[in-house]
């Protein structure tokens, strides 16, 4: 079995404090893809830079308290690939990919455009970047995991107030249409609701800190696994951790019917 664990941390030093590491040991994840540590590695304890069990890799981001991604790995990898060749992202940590085998897996941390219309820019052009490399990467006979925030919820049932939320960044129809083209015409593999295709309030991984979203359930599914197709179709169990809060996304888990050491 391999397990591949993805979370958006919004801070490794924040949910270290909230018992992230021994819930994630306990997991016996194969792969685990954080996102928006906001640190930088000068930040990383020593704990975080080797965690029990596993090998750590880390792109923060220059600007600190910023972004930046993080695979841990129980195997080494073959190689690790951190940059996309872009001034403008390469920057902010938003992409690491570790090869083993025949396998990739790739922790990624789409901006967010909420924040203003310059961000909102940012995001449409980190977009149009990584379009044709997802597209090498499904074409390129690997079985490949991309797991990340990629801040869109795709459809409908991917958010509990979609009506109100039609023009809001996460939800526009030329992000939501982006994904669409991932899935429907590049090939990529939404391996959550291949899993669950109908599911909806249990499928949410992020929920804003303002008016008891949290309480009330009030969420986005934001974070997912897109594979390749042949491993997606090995995709045996997904779920969703909520148990326990370490962030204010939470972590999403996937079982693939796929033998680490065999990649």
């Amino acid at each position: 079995m391999l397990r591949i664990i993805n979370l958006n941390l919004n801070g490794i030093r924040s949910a270290w404090r909230k018992g992230v590491l021994p819930w994630l040991i306990e997991q016996r994840a194969e792969i685990v893809c954080l996102q928006e540590l906001k640190a930088q590695h000068a930040d990383l304890s020593e704990e975080m830079n080797a965690p029990p069990g596993f090998r750590a890799y880390y792109h923060c981001a220059a600007k600190k308290g910023y972004s930046g991604v993080g695979l841990w790995c129980r195997s080494e990898p073959d190689r690790v690939i951190d940059q996309l060749g872009s001034a403008e992202f390469d920057v902010e940590g938003r992409y690491l990919r570790a090869d083993f085998g025949n396998l990739s897996v790739v922790s990624l941390y789409q901006p967010s455009g909420s924040s203003s219309e310059q961000r909102q820019e940012a995001k449409y052009r980190f977009m149009a970047l990584i379009y044709p490399l997802l597209l090498e990467l499904v074409t390129s006979g690997r079985d490949v995991v991309v797991g990340g925030d990629w801040n869109i919820a795709h459809r409908e049932l991917d958010l509990k107030n979609w009506r109100s939320n039609r023009q809001n960044s996460g939800f526009l129809p030329e992000e939501r249409a982006w994904i669409s083209r991932l899935l429907d015409e590049a090939g990529w593999c939404d391996a959550f609701r291949q899993l669950h295709p109908t599911a909806s309030d249990d499928s949410y991984t992020w929920w804003s800190n303002r008016g008891q979203a949290w309480a009330k359930n009030v969420g986005w599914r934001l974070d997912y696994q897109l594979a390749t197709p042949a491993i997606a179709a090995r995709a045996k169990r997904a779920a969703v951790f909520k148990e326990q809060r370490f962030s204010d996304h939470a972590p999403l888990t996937i079982d693939y019917d796929h033998d680490p050491g065999s990649t």
